[in-house]
């Protein structure tokens, strides 16, 4: 059964794929910032097809990446995703937190949300291997949105 998720999990992904591919392109904007020493926020526009803002990476990104990840609930049990998710925000982590889940025990430094207009969003992990996790999680991301600014309110 597990090899059977992690294989769905790997088509419901490959948009993000492309996504880390872009975001290594772009090694120059990803610099870590000389303040923070925490590589930026960045967000990728779907329908565009790239990372269309990036933004300094702070203690609030940090502190709403956390309540995220203390809020998951379990695996997402979606096997695609669908043009409502229009933005995926990428949010390095200050240090790499593990996640647990029923059998599942994920470690990573990069958070990766799923904004899915008038659906729950999904948090995406990589673990050690770049295998693939999304996640279900209660957190409330407005805040986090208002604070990136996109999707504009």
């Amino acid at each position: 059964m597990l090899p059977k998720r992690i294989a769905a999990m790997l088509v419901a992904c490959c948009s993000i794929f492309l996504f880390a591919q872009i975001a290594s392109a772009h090694q120059a904007l990803s610099a870590p910032s000389p303040e923070t020493g925490l590589k930026p926020v960045q967000v990728f526009d779907v329908a565009a097809g790239k990372v269309t803002k990036t933004i300094p990476n702070d203690a609030k990104y940090q502190a709403m990446a956390a309540s995220w990840v203390d809020s998951i609930t379990g695996l997402a049990p979606q096997i695609t995703n669908d043009s409502s998710c229009s933005y995926v925000y990428r949010v390095p982590l200050e240090k790499a937190v593990t996640i647990k889940s029923n059998d599942v025990s994920v470690s990573s430094d990069d958070l990766f949300l799923f904004y899915c207009k008038d659906k729950p969003p999904l948090l995406l992990v990589f673990d050690e291997k770049r295998r693939p996790f999304l996640f279900l999680f209660k957190a409330d991301i407005k805040p986090f949105i208002e604070k990136v600014g996109i999707p504009a309110a």
